[in-house]
Formats: structure tokens, sequence, C-alpha cells
């Protein structure tokens, strides 16, 4: 079982999103069983808070339930639980290495656009706006990380 982890600041947008983007693509897949996902912040602003609701009104437009998500911060225990922990943007990388070996031992530590042919960072729609794109770009990002893991 390959077990993911997606963190942003907040885990009440991107990284919330992916998590229920990803079980979402997997059990249309058939493939459900082989993963395990969660998603997680590095701030504690939003401990315990639902999915925003701009961001759960993009994921019902595309089909997508978030019922029941409650923001946690990210643990040390964290890094030995899964193994992929993937992050929105370059600002998340360097707030994980507070709750994470800093040099990544074990290569679990990701971007999710480090999976496409446009690597970068996933601007915070909390700021933007822009949930549209931040889906698109998520589904760009989720798709090549699913081909990496089946490969």
């Amino acid at each position: 079982m390959i077990r993911v982890l997606f963190i942003c600041h907040g885990n009440i947008c991107r990284s919330a999103m992916a998590e229920y983007m990803f079980k979402d693509m997997v059990r249309k897949l058939g493939v459900e069983d082989e993963f395990y996902i969660e998603s997680a912040a590095t701030s504690s602003e939003e401990i315990g808070n639902p999915v925003y609701p701009p961001a759960r009104r993009e994921l019902a437009a595309h089909g997508i339930r978030c019922d029941g998500h409650h923001a946690r911060r990210i643990r040390r225990e964290d890094y030995d639980r899964f193994d992929y922990l993937i992050a929105m943007e370059q600002y998340n990388l360097r707030n994980m290495k507070n709750a994470f070996p800093s040099d990544d031992p074990y290569g679990k530590i990701y971007r999710i656009l480090d999976f496409t042919d446009e690597p970068g960072d996933i601007a915070d729609p909390w700021y933007t706006g822009e949930f549209e794109l931040t889906y698109r770009q998520l589904e760009m990002g989720l798709q090549g990380f699913l081909r990496a893991c089946r490969a």
C-alpha cells in the first residue's frame, strides 16, 4: 500500500482538495485499496476546521465530496508513516523542514507539480480566489503522481 500525505499551509484548501481529488481518482480507477491518503497543514491556524467553502464548492462542481474533513497539523511521525509527503509550494517545503528530517534521507518529499512537465508552486487560492485554477493544477499534478506510482 502506498501511503500519501498532501501538505499545504492550512489544510483547508489545496492539500484538502488534493486529498479528496486523489481519493476520487483512485476510486474511479478501482485501485483505492492500493493507497492510503490523508492531508495536513504546516501551520496550526486552521486545525479542526472543515474544507474552506470555496474549495468545497469547487470539489462539488466536479462531483467530489469532502464531508468530515478536519484540518490537522503535520507531526514528526508522519515522516515515518507515509511514503510520499507532497507539498503544494516551496514555502510548504521550507516549513516541513521544522517537522521532518531536513535532509529527507528517504526521498519522500516532493511538490505536487514536480510530477508534471511544468514543476513549480500552486498559489494559495485562499489569497488568489482562483479555486478553478487550483483544481486544474492539482488534477494535472495528481495524474502525474498516479502515473509515477503505477510505473
